[in-house]
């Protein structure tokens, strides 16, 4: 079977509008505050049939609070239990994050999770034993784990992966995928959030991504929803596009 998945880290437009132009959508909002359940499954709900959930894990499992994105989690965190959150943890407020992700991925049908771990999470020896122990021991059943490392040595990332099976996900701009039978790219912007990509540059992604197996492409930029719209013409309209 092969696929390319094009879409965008969110919902820049409106969701039915979105459902109109793309085939899936990674949410970004499990990632700071987890939704409702209801709200998740409404979601899946109102999407169009052979639509596609992929979404991000629990801020609380891979970024500690020092993180500037803990500014929107609608929850206080005790002093006193600031180092019993993120960076993969084994603690009990890491697992319940686990949990809620978890339940999350069941209301959206998702079946991919990303955990995009911050800069400052680096390769030592705890971070690797915390990480090797969370994925080694989280019950996946038919979910999909994928890693996305900031600063990592591409040797430590792809034994890891490989070890871990976990997807390697990245930026093709930024590095090539190291690991995983799923391509899953996430395109942050060359040099910034506010970057537009140009012709040039999504000829390029057209070149990087395997014709092969199946790929997602998942625009992150102030101008996803039109780069995304832009690359899906220009992949042309084939059967495997968002299929």
């Amino acid at each position: 079977m092969s696929a390319v998945k094009i879409g965008c880290c969110g919902f820049p437009v409106g969701r039915q509008n979105y459902y109109r132009h793309f085939f899936c959508v990674e949410i970004q909002q499990t990632f700071y505050h987890p939704p409702g359940l209801e709200t998740l499954t409404r979601w899946l709900r109102e999407a169009p049939e052979g639509f596609e959930f992929t979404m991000k894990a629990w801020q609380l499992i891979t970024h500690s609070p020092q993180s500037p994105t803990y500014r929107r989690l609608r929850m206080e965190i005790p002093d006193g239990k600031l180092d019993q959150y993120g960076n993969f943890r084994r603690t009990e407020e890491v697992l319940l994050a686990w949990q809620t992700t978890r339940r999350a991925a069941e209301a959206l049908g998702a079946r991919i999770i990303i955990f995009q771990t911050p800069r400052s999470f680096r390769g030592t020896i705890e971070n690797k034993a915390n990480l090797t122990d969370f994925f080694q021991n989280m019950d996946r059943d038919q979910l999909i784990f994928g890693w996305e490392p900031r600063g990592w040595e591409e040797g430590e990332v792809e034994d890891l992966c490989r070890k871990l099976d976990v997807l390697h996900v990245v930026d093709p701009f930024q590095g090539k995928n190291l690991w995983g039978e799923i391509t899953y790219c996430r395109l942050h912007g060359i040099g910034g959030y506010r970057y537009r990509y140009s012709d040039e540059d999504l000829a390029q992604l057209q070149r990087w991504v395997p014709r092969k197996g199946i790929a997602y492409v998942m625009f992150n930029n102030t101008s996803m929803f039109q780069d995304g719209l832009r690359f899906k013409e220009m992949w042309g309209s084939k059967e495997d596009v968002g299929s």
